[in-house]
């Protein structure tokens, strides 16, 4: 599968431009070039989809839909779609380092109908995208109704027969809301466009995409609304149990994250079809898929419909060995990671092995004095990948002045540093050298940055998923000091 290489964690929204979020325009492309010259092979990102309440990109209106904020509009310029004076004239925040998700949402569409309303071929293209992807009506006749109602999440529709898809209610909607369906089918095709292109440039510089796949969809997405019975669902489509984790030494309530749990008994009837739909998807967008929260496929924590806190869950097993080996059967040709973080059962460990998935290990999670963690260098596997952090996780600098004395004091005695300063780049040469066939580093870490750069604190509203890096982050300098730990510890990847 993986050969021993490295490469970078950075979100596409993170990326630098003068439209207040990352995109797939020039500095995406000015990204890939900077992975190539230095050695390494993946690129990293966080789910493409477009992003709901929150702005998480783990909640998504679609697993299958790109987000609107990542279409550049220098290209659209570029092809006679939109001006730079119109481009320029939206708020789009002001402050080049953090994303103003509120800003772009009233902006960004309105910018993209433009293009919509002044392409010529705008009819043949949405013909020509919704016969290669079938979901894309739904999706956007799911979001043209989301803007009739006032962005209420379809469980809060109040007309019935919309929210359950009585047939003769989807046949008005489509009527009634054509323009709106064609825009957001339109704006999918831009999307598809213009990822597709990036892909194949990076590629054919021998960079490969590493994309996330979140294990559950967002309850007030067009998957839901839209494949019904693939949910666990009442009579009335609202969920009757949610997903969650139990409560841990970090939380006494767990983590109520509130996403429709699967019918597994449904979907093992007709071969996990929307699986492989949803895979597929995923595999035009990546050469390699991590899924996230694996061990929800051994046994998932499942929590009543209407709940406040976790607490009350119980386990549910889940669908198990038999699942994991139609999907990588199925995609042969695509290489998934397990993300097997968290407090693992036997159980969890076994479907693991038996997979054959690389799991992870994560640096900041192994130096607790007294416990020969997995999660030490000595004791990584090279079935696995290697990260110094995740984007849940501080950033190195941010974890050492956050964490207890002692568990700094062992990381120094074990990496051989003295003082908290070394510790930094000592921690990324230990995952450079790891046996783990690949190992992954945030662009902050090599950058340097303290916790204003850090991506996501887990069980928080607010402030996450914001993190711009500025225009001049990268440098030959910055490039050649990569290069030279990918050469030293032979994941060094020569593109001539």
């Amino acid at each position: 599968m993986f050969t021993r290489s490295s490469g970078i964690l950075m979100p596409v929204f993170s990326l630098p431009s003068p439209y207040g979020i990352g995109n797939l325009g020039k500095e995406a492309y000015r990204f890939v070039d900077f992975l190539a010259s230095s050695g390494q092979t993946w690129w990293q990102i966080l789910p493409l989809g477009p992003t709901s309440y929150g702005d998480s990109p783990y909640q998504s209106f679609s697993t299958f839909a790109g987000n609107p904020y990542f279409i550049d509009p220098d290209t659209l310029i570029r092809e006679g779609l939109l001006t730079k004076k119109e481009a320029l004239s939206y708020d789009w925040g002001s402050d080049p380092r953090n994303i103003d998700y509120e800003k772009i949402y009233l902006s960004r569409t309105d910018l993209l109908r433009k293009a919509f309303l002044r392409d010529p071929d705008s009819s043949r293209k949405i013909d020509e995208f919704k016969k290669v992807n079938a979901w894309a009506e739904d999706y956007a006749l799911f979001m043209a109704l989301k803007k009739k109602y006032g962005m209420k999440s379809w469980i809060e529709w109040p007309d019935r027969d919309i929210r359950t898809r009585e047939p003769s209610a989807v046949l008005r909607a489509k009527e009634e809301l054509r323009e709106d369906i064609d825009l957001g089918i339109y704006i999918q095709y831009l999307f598809d466009v213009q990822w597709t292109k990036l892909k194949a440039y990076a590629n054919g510089l021998g960079i490969k995409i590493l994309g996330d796949l979140p294990i559950y969809v967002a309850l007030d997405s067009s998957d839901v609304w839209a494949d019904p019975d693939n949910f666990l669902l009442d009579s009335d489509h609202l969920p009757r149990e949610v997903a969650g984790v139990p409560p841990d030494a970090f939380s006494d309530e767990g983590q109520l994250w509130g996403n429709p749990l699967y019918n597994w008994q449904r979907m093992e009837s007709d071969g996990y079809s929307w699986w492989i739909r949803r895979i597929e998807q995923a595999a035009r967008w990546y050469d390699s898929i991590r899924i996230d929260h694996f061990r929800g496929f051994d046994s998932y924590w499942a929590v009543p419909f209407g709940e406040e806190t976790a607490i009350s869950g119980q386990w549910v097993k889940g669908p198990g060995l038999k699942f994991i080996n139609t999907m990588t059967s199925w995609f042969s040709n695509v290489d998934f990671i397990a993300e097997d973080l968290g407090i693992l059962t036997d159980s969890v460990r076994d479907l693991l092995r038996d997979s054959k998935l690389p799991g992870m290990k994560v640096l900041e999670f192994a130096f607790d004095p007294g416990s020969d963690s997995d999660y030490l260098p000595h004791n990584h596997n090279e079935n696995s990948v290697c990260y110094a952090g995740t984007h849940d996780n501080d950033t190195i600098i941010g974890w050492i002045k956050s964490s207890p004395v002692k568990n700094i004091r062992f990381a120094k005695k074990y990496l051989g540093v003295k003082t908290n300063a070394e510790l930094p780049e000592a921690l990324i040469r230990a995952g450079m050298g790891s046996v783990s066939k690949l190992f992954i580093c945030q662009m902050q870490d090599y950058l340097g940055l303290d916790t204003e750069a850090r991506i996501n604190t887990p069980s928080t509203l607010g402030g996450n998923w914001c993190w711009r890096a500025d225009k001049g982050y990268l440098s030959k300098k910055l490039s050649n000091r990569i290069r030279t730990l990918s050469e030293t510890y032979g994941r060094f990847f020569y593109k001539p």
